[in-house]
C-alpha cells in the first residue's frame, strides 16, 4: 500500500453554519490560472454524497471551483439521501444513508453494517447506470463529506470494478474488517484521498486516522492529508486539491 500523509497549514475555509448536522456551503472564488486546453477527455462522471440531514442540491455550488478545461465532459451527480430515523438524534427523521449510533463519531463507535450495505446497493446502481451510458469506470470518481464519505469509502472498496478514484472528506470506517474479504482484486486498485480537520469534533480526528491503516491491511493504496485548524467543514484548499487529484487521474479519450 502507497500510504502518504500531509499536513497542511492555514486552511482557506469556508463559510459553513450548521444547523444539527446540516453544513450548508458558501463557496469563495479567487481568480485562477489554467493550463492550455487539453487534448479531446473522454467523459467523466463526479457523484457527491452530502453529509447527515443536508441535501444534494444544496451541495451543488461545489462543482463551480471545478473550472479547468479537464472537466468540460463531466458530469455530476448530487443525490439526497432517503429519510430515516437517526439514533444519535433521538430517533429524529431526516435525510440519512444509514443510522449513526452516536455523536461525535469516533474510531470505535458502533456501525450500522446492515444501513451501509443497503446504501452502498443504491450507490452501485447510480454507477452502473453511468457505466451502461458509455463512462469509462476509470473516469468515475465517488467523494463524499462526513456520513457522505463513510458511505463513499463503503461503497468505492466493495464495487467490483476499479473506479477513477474515492475522496473521503471527514469521514469515517463505516464497516469492521471482516469486511476485506467481500472486496475485489480490482476494488482494491482504486485510489483513495482521505482529508480530515485536525480539529473536527463531530467525526474525530482519529476516526479518519483509523481509514489508513485499515485500507493497509485491505491493500489499497490511500492519500491522507490532515488539515490543522479545520473543524466539521470543507476548505477551499480541499476542494482545489481534490481537483488536482481528479485531473491526474482523468483518462482520454484516446
Amino acid at each position: 500500500m502507497d500510504l502518504i500523509t500531509t499536513v497542511k497549514t492555514k486552511p482557506i475555509a469556508l463559510l459553513t453554519i450548521t444547523l444539527g448536522s446540516t453544513i450548508f456551503f458558501v463557496l469563495f472564488l479567487q481568480p485562477r490560472t489554467f493550463s492550455p486546453n487539453p487534448g479531446s477527455m473522454a467523459r467523466s462522471f463526479i457523484l457527491w454524497l452530502h453529509g447527515l440531514g443536508d441535501s444534494g442540491p444544496a451541495n451543488e455550488p461545489i462543482k463551480t471551483l471545478f473550472t479547468s478545461p479537464e472537466f468540460r465532459n463531466t458530469i455530476w451527480k448530487f443525490p439526497s439521501a432517503p429519510s430515516n430515523p437517526v439514533t444519535c438524534n433521538y430517533g429524529s427523521v431526516m435525510p440519512s444513508w444509514f443510522d449513526i449510533h452516536e455523536i461525535p463519531v469516533t474510531a470505535d463507535s458502533p456501525k450500522d453494517e446492515n444501513g451501509v450495505l443497503k446504501a452502498v446497493q443504491n450507490v452501485h446502481a447510480m454507477i452502473d447506470k453511468e457505466v451502461a451510458a458509455g463512462t469509462n469506470p476509470k473516469n468515475i470518481f465517488v467523494c463524499g463529506f462526513s456520513q457522505g464519505g463513510a458511505l463513499t469509502f463503503a461503497s468505492v472498496l466493495l464495487y467490483p470494478r476499479t473506479l477513477g478514484g474515492g475522496a473521503v472528506f471527514s469521514g469515517w470506517v463505516p464497516f469492521n474488517l471482516t469486511m476485506i474479504g467481500r472486496m475485489s482484486a480490482d476494488a482494491k486498485k482504486t485510489p483513495i484521498l482521505w482529508s480530515h480537520g485536525v480539529v473536527d469534533k463531530t467525526v474525530l480526528f482519529e476516526a479518519g486516522q483509523a481509514g489508513p491503516p485499515f485500507l493497509e491491511q485491505a491493500g489499497v493504496s490511500c492519500e491522507f492529508k490532515a488539515y490543522p485548524g479545520l473543524a466539521h467543514s470543507i476548505s477551499n484548499e480541499e476542494l482545489q486539491y481534490l481537483e488536482s487529484w481528479i485531473k491526474t487521474r482523468l483518462q482520454s479519450s484516446s
